[in-house]
């Protein structure tokens, strides 16, 4: 006797028992860049100015004392314990912050302060520091792909106030090359500025489904 499963999956047969083949896709947009890393750079800066993130440019030695810094107001704060610690400001340079270092899902480096967190002790964090895989300059976008350095996906989207550190080597201009340097089944979670929508009236709402503050430092 036939169910109504095996009916559907009968039709479905029957349609695709010619096997239509699609259309070519023409790909002959670009997909590499050809414009120069001072260019690349400028460019990335204009677009995330503009969707009102807060850039900086800082070298290795300066990294620790900004973060420190845009840290100031916060009374704890999550990082994935991949970050690079150099990156970090001592207790002098965030005193009042309280560090809490969330290892790898499924890690044996636990304890109090090495553990990962519920979504409402989340909810309860100032803020996140994490690194990023690679961002494109042309749109203005980030990418996280759950690297140990960039933590779950949870870490970055539920605290109210991220600070992403960009590598300079990890700017590209062009999406296809953004691709080309991610791991397509990596949990990747693309950024461009704070998170924002806008409401029935068209006025304009920020931290709806993700951090309001958005600060990055471009490091290099």
């Amino acid at each position: 006797m036939n169910t109504a499963k095996d009916e559907i999956l009968g039709r479905i047969r029957t349609a695709l028992a010619d096997r239509p083949q699609p259309d070519t896709v023409e790909r002959d947009y670009r997909r590499v860049s050809e414009a120069s890393r001072e260019q690349v750079v400028e460019q990335l800066v204009d677009r995330l100015e503009d969707y009102r993130a807060n850039v900086y440019r800082e070298t290795a030695e300066t990294v620790a004392a900004r973060v420190g810094e845009l840290l100031t107001d916060a009374s704890s704060y999550v990082v994935p314990s991949g970050l690079e610690a150099s990156w970090l400001p001592d207790d002098g340079g965030a005193p009042e912050a309280r560090r809490l270092t969330e290892p790898a899902v499924g890690s044996a480096d636990a304890g109090e302060e090495r553990r990962v967190l519920s979504t409402r002790e989340l909810n309860e964090v100032s803020a996140v520091v994490t690194s990023s895989t690679v961002s494109c300059s042309e749109t203005g976008t980030i990418f996280l792909s759950g690297r140990p350095d960039e933590g779950r996906r949870a870490i970055s989207l539920v605290p109210d106030h991220h600070i992403c550190v960009v590598p300079l080597e990890s700017v590209v201009e062009l999406i296809p090359e953004a691709l080309e340097r991610l791991e397509p089944t990596a949990p990747i979670t693309m950024i461009s500025g704070p998170s924002a929508t806008s409401d029935i009236e068209l006025e304009r709402v920020e931290g709806v489904h993700g951090p309001r503050r958005l600060d990055v430092i471009l490091l290099g």
